[in-house]
């Protein structure tokens, strides 16, 4: 019988707030994915152009798809407070009325990168495992507790220190890159920390037993994996060359 190898950092028991935080930093520490190979190969210049074309262009679907998720989570909460407080996160993708938010900072990314903004925005041409990894993300904030949905958005603990590697990288080595399209991840470097802080918070003092933290911590796992498998699939169909049919195939290609 095949046994999965046991981190020691995994076994803390889940008697407080502190401990459960201390094993939410090891997941993001351990899974978060700024750790796979497709990432390292994006900020390391080892990418074609239609390589990172093809990254942002399945990224937009999980961009685009955030607010969604956020108004499913606003959805579930009676407490006007947390309502008003969760807003702004659908505020920060969607925009103002006469304002760009972050799907119009991604939308300037495809934008120079010479991909259709229809195409783009049609969501055609995207890896059936992104598809079905972002689809998989907004249902879990639908039917799992609250507490699990908040959770689940705790990978921004962990976006920092990843989006200042990417703006650092791609300028440094995509000549097709130039700082006017980076801004959704200038942006996203103050935004990142005030939502992440709001919800460790609340998970700190709503997650009151060993197994509402063992939840908070198995919604930021299933997370990291939403995130994960879409740059396996990335890798799959772009870097190992096996792109399954009716996908987005660079110029080229």
């Amino acid at each position: 019988m095949t046994h999965l190898p046991v981190d020691p950092a995994m076994s803390e028991p889940l008697t407080s707030a502190d401990a459960m935080e201390r094993r939410l930093r090891h997941i993001g520490a351990t899974r978060y994915h700024s750790r796979h190979p497709f990432h390292h190969m994006l900020h390391g210049g080892k990418l074609t152009k239609g390589q990172v074309q093809a990254w942002a262009l399945n990224r937009y679907y999980y961009q685009s798809s955030i607010p969604i998720k956020d108004a499913v989570v606003l959805s579930r909460f009676r407490d006007r407070d947390i309502r008003l407080e969760w807003r702004h996160r659908i505020e920060d993708h969607d925009g103002h009325i006469g304002g760009e938010g972050g799907i119009e900072r991604w939308l300037k990314l495809t934008d120079g990168l010479g991909l259709d903004r229809a195409f783009v925005d049609s969501g055609l041409g995207i890896l059936p495992a992104t598809r079905f990894a972002v689809d998989a993300y907004v249902n879990f904030v639908g039917v799992k507790s609250p507490l699990e949905a908040i959770a689940s958005s705790l990978t921004e603990l962990f976006a920092p220190n990843l989006h200042e590697e990417r703006i650092a990288g791609m300028l440094k080595h995509y000549d097709f890159i130039n700082p006017s399209v980076m801004t959704y991840f200038q942006r996203r470097l103050e935004q990142a920390p005030r939502d992440a802080g709001f919800a460790l918070d609340f998970v700190r003092q709503h997650a009151q037993t060993p197994e509402q933290r063992q939840q908070v911590c198995d919604a930021l796992t299933f997370k990291t994996n939403v995130l994960w498998v879409q740059l396996d699939a990335l890798y799959h169909a772009y870097v190992s060359g096996f792109p399954p049919p009716g996908v987005f195939r660079p110029e080229g290609a």
